[in-house]
């Protein structure tokens, strides 16, 4: 983890802090939600569909990423930002782009943004490198900042298996996937801190991950043993792996990202455990066998 201070975070005397949540109907936006309504946070929900918002919320916002008026409008009186990223799609990144020049307009002072481990411009994983950018334009954008870099889900790795079967070309690499309720946890935490005029977060990057790195091989033994559910692992040559997938007709980025889910797990990128879940929630990380169950 790393970490460079910010100034304080206040709001006006006459209004309570607001923390904005985007992704409010989502599975990590929507327990975080979860919990900072527990926690009485003021709170505003950005969602698309608002009748998929939760019976309690009573600050509740239509916009996408890619609307910057609306976007600007659902963020006037917002404070603090949780950013989940964006769905996958090709334009992303300009997605991202003009939220966060929205969020900035509108007076947002922190954002927290759910990034990827290994962020880089050249990682392994190709989606990995939109999240790079992303926040090369928030540490542009003036605003506070703090990078919560989750692993692949642990909740994600079942999903691998077709029939039965988890194959690419992932060899003996290690993934120390994490789920999505300790990322939910770790945001939570965060966004509490920071609305209590915590600043030790600004600025910092978390990287977040289960307590251990497994293979495929051994993530698909685990399935097995826990559910049930007969599941292997077989590794796959590059050329395999894309010919097997090109038959579902997507976009190429689509198929890189795709393959290169894969090949990220290969490349050691994804293999190291941290301690930041734990320094940020109090508590362990729960393993791929908790995650199932």
């Amino acid at each position: 983890m790393s970490t460079t201070p910010g100034p304080p975070l206040a709001s006006s005397s006459a209004r309570p802090l607001t923390i904005a949540v985007t992704g409010a109907t989502g599975k990590v936006g929507g327990r975080v939600a979860e919990l900072l309504h527990d926690a009485d946070l003021h709170q505003r929900l950005l969602v698309r569909n608002p009748a998929k918002a939760p019976a309690w919320a009573d600050d509740v916002a239509v916009a996408s990423y890619g609307q910057a008026d609306a976007a600007a409008q659902a963020l006037q009186g917002v404070d603090l930002l949780f950013m989940v990223s964006a769905a996958e799609s090709a334009d992303r990144l300009e997605q991202h782009k003009t939220f966060i020049d929205a969020a900035c307009a509108a007076g947002v002072r922190h954002v927290v943004y759910t990034s990827f481990l290994a962020a880089s411009p050249d990682a392994a994983f190709t989606l990995a490198r939109t999240h790079q950018a992303t926040e090369e334009h928030l540490r542009q954008s003036g605003m506070a900042f703090t990078f919560l870099r989750d692993s692949f889900y642990a909740d994600f790795i079942p999903d691998l298996a077709v029939d039965g079967v988890i194959a690419g070309p992932a060899g003996s690499g290690r993934v120390a996937a994490v789920a999505r309720a300790d990322v939910a946890r770790s945001a939570a935490a965060i966004l509490a801190a920071a609305a209590s005029g915590d600043t030790s977060h600004d600025g910092a990057t978390y990287e977040l991950t289960g307590p251990e790195a497994f293979t495929l091989a051994e993530a698909a033994a685990t399935i097995a043993a826990v559910t049930s559910r007969p599941t292997v692992y077989r590794d796959q040559s590059l050329e395999e792996a894309y010919a097997s997938r090109r038959s579902y007709g997507v976009p190429d980025w689509q198929l890189d990202a795709w393959v290169s889910t894969y090949t990220a797990i290969a490349s050691g990128e994804l293999a190291a455990v941290t301690d930041d879940v734990r320094v940020l929630t109090g508590r362990t990380p729960l393993t791929l066998a908790q995650v199932l169950r």
